[in-house]
């Protein structure tokens, strides 16, 4: 079988199921994240959420914030997730059409009939595998994402070399056609500012922030390109908002923002991190 091994497990997130358990539980728990477990007592639509991508020490209460308002939905039979590429290799546009992934957790079946609808609804999609080889901002999703839903769903991995803002249109109509036909979840994993003061960070993510909750794709760019805004996934945040527009979402809604050094102190250099989902 042609399984898609863990890259970053014991270096972004812990390698024991116990280990990793309690690390993802402690995000839950975490000042910055929720304060408490998931429950899915209230259930709410939501098309979409942003999720960051750092290792959980650092950005994993964040994103707990959005996997706790995830597991008020329904479990999903597919969940479309998509961020950038860092490492350059592959296809521009990467769709992964391996048999499963694996995480300490277990394995999880690749959508393959969902991978082909999109490359032919898609002009820039390709299935490749290489590109997912060595990336770890779809990897470190998949525990959170199997500890809220189980294991009965399936994944559609996609990670984007290029992310400019007609290729992130083009993409985020040809994912919201494949949505259209089954039960999804779309997921866009990304970092804001990187490595800049903290005042720096917050005033330019803030005015990010501000136009994904709009979800004004022209405003958004324009905010990006102006303010030069050091967000790694910017093209699969632009991704998402178009396919959850075209799914009948209306506004984004911020549940967190906190960068790396309201968590290890040192806020000369940091990064933003940003959980937000749309409805």
């Amino acid at each position: 079988m042609d399984v898609r091994r863990p890259a970053v497990m014991g270096q972004f997130y812990p390698g024991s199921i116990k280990e990793l358990r309690n690390s993802i539980e402690e995000c839950f728990l975490h000042s910055i994240g929720p304060g408490q477990f998931p429950s899915n007592s209230e259930k709410e639509k939501i098309f979409g959420a942003i999720v960051p991508h750092a290792g959980y020490t650092y950005s994993g209460p964040v994103a707990a914030n959005a996997y706790y308002a995830l597991a008020s939905s329904d479990i999903p039979e597919t969940v479309i997730i998509f961020g950038p590429n860092h490492w350059g290799i592959g296809s521009s546009v990467a769709v992964a059409h391996q048999s499963s992934w694996e995480t300490p957790f277990g394995k999880l079946e690749v959508d393959s009939d969902a991978a082909k609808e999109l490359v032919k609804f898609s002009m820039i999609a390709d299935q490749d595998n290489s590109a997912h080889i060595q990336d770890h901002c779809l990897e470190v999703q998949l525990p959170f994402l199997q500890y809220i839903f189980g294991d009965g769903f399936k994944i559609l991995p996609i990670i984007m070399a290029i992310q400019d803002k007609i290729t992130s249109v083009e993409l985020g109509n040809s994912i919201a056609d494949v949505a259209k036909n089954r039960k999804t979840q779309i997921l866009a994993s990304s970092d804001f500012t990187h490595y800049e003061p903290y005042n720096n960070a917050v005033k330019k993510d803030s005015k990010l922030i501000d136009a994904i909750l709009s979800l004004n794709i022209s405003d958004y760019y324009g905010v990006l390109e102006s303010l030069n805004v050091s967000a790694c996934g910017y093209g699969a945040i632009a991704t998402v908002m178009t396919a959850v527009k075209n799914l009948g979402a209306k506004e984004g809604r911020l549940l967190k923002y906190a960068t790396s050094g309201d968590v290890a102190g040192d806020k000369s250099s940091v990064v933003g991190y940003s959980s937000i989902i749309f409805v």
